[in-house]
């Protein structure tokens, strides 16, 4: 199931509406989104649950907000002490609130000596009993300033990356977001990127209206699936000026109807025509594969011509993620052809004049 446009993260039900299913449904419709996501475990134990009578505050919202087609996704922080136990609390709480994703918060726990292995086997146990379900990873934005922090492990079993893009003290969204794409095109596995905006006080610093309007066009040029921002607990009752801003801010409304590059190529490649592809490219364009390095258009249609009557013959191409803005983009995607067929297809193009000038392409067909 896709994830696209705007969505909020709960941390304590009985925070937000006072925890009324019907309020809380309300109030997203009417702010346009697409997605809540519920704090559903901490740790090896449920959460949002009433330890004394064992009643549940997030059934009935996952109910409310399902039925007015709203997907509904929990989150978990994880630790890493009890990986058995967590993945198993996970799976528990997945299957019985029926929910359409889930979100693994794994933070500074995960930097200490060791964790690799913990990871390893709490996905193990997601993958096998959750096997057909999204699962995303939260995090922090910048995977350079954290090393330690198992990222492949995660990323490997995950569909999505949704980083913690809080700019905090700063005044800087669409640098910081720039840069947390920029880094997560650079490690594998590249997972599509849905970042978490903060709309919470830290210390002296809130966000700006201004700044919260500048991270969702931002996004949106990145050509980024959906947002998040963290916590509807805190921004709707403190903050209605970043929630207005939020609900207010049209997601499906695109700017232009020009297509961008990464749909052409797609769309050429569909088209089954070398010619149709090589148009795309610029006269002395480079394209560098995991076996070769390809220069000059009649090298390029010689390379085409290979990859779809022999390689991929009768492709059908679907474009699975795209990132990226001015002279820069990165795109995944899947071909289903009449002999093979590839599931991990990533390539990066950098653009001269609007055309293709560097291509780097890397994909697996079996």
């Amino acid at each position: 199931m896709d994830l696209k446009g705007k969505g909020f993260f709960i941390w304590k039900v009985k925070d937000c509406e006072g925890g009324d299913p019907q309020t809380i449904t309300q109030a997203a419709k009417q702010a346009g989104f697409t997605h809540v996501l519920i704090k559903i475990a901490d740790g090896a134990f449920p959460y949002n649950i009433n330890r004394k009578t064992n009643e549940d505050f997030v059934l009935p919202v996952v109910n409310s907000l399902k039925t007015a087609g709203i997907q509904t996704w929990g989150w978990h922080y994880i630790y890493g002490d009890y990986p058995i136990n967590e993945g198993n609390i996970a799976v528990q709480r997945v299957l019985d609130l029926n929910l359409d994703g889930y979100v693994i918060d794994a933070e500074g726990e995960y930097k200490e000596p060791g964790k690799n292995n913990a990871a390893v086997t709490f996905m193990k146990i997601l993958r096998r009993d959750l096997s057909d379900l999204p699962i995303a990873l939260s995090s922090y934005r910048f995977p350079s300033y954290h090393p330690q922090l198992p990222w492949k492990i995660f990323l490997e079993k995950c569909d999505y990356n949704m980083p913690q893009e809080y700019w905090e003290q700063a005044k800087n969204p669409l640098a910081q977001l720039s840069r947390t794409v920029r880094e997560f095109q650079a490690i594998s596995p590249f997972r599509p990127i849905i970042p978490t905006g903060p709309t919470y006080k830290a210390g002296s610093w809130v966000p700006s209206s201004q700044e919260i309007n500048t991270f969702l066009s931002i996004a949106k040029k990145l050509n980024l699936p959906a947002v998040n921002f963290f916590s509807w607990d805190e921004c709707r009752p403190a903050f209605p000026d970043l929630w207005r801003t939020i609900s207010e801010f049209n997601w499906d409304q695109n700017p232009t109807s020009e297509k961008d590059i990464t749909d052409l190529w797609i769309s050429a490649l569909n088209s089954k025509k070398p010619d149709e592809v090589i148009k795309l490219y610029s006269d002395y364009a480079v394209h560098i594969t995991a076996t070769r390095t390809i220069q000059g258009l009649n090298a390029l249609r010689t390379w085409y011509q290979s990859f779809l009557t022999q390689l991929l013959p009768n492709g059908k191409f679907l474009l699975t993620g795209s990132s990226g803005f001015g002279n820069s983009r990165h795109l995944t995607w899947t071909c289903k052809s009449d002999t093979n067929e590839v599931l991990n297809g990533n390539d990066t193009f950098g653009l001269l004049g609007n055309k293709i000038a560097y291509h780097y392409s890397f994909f697996t067909a079996q």
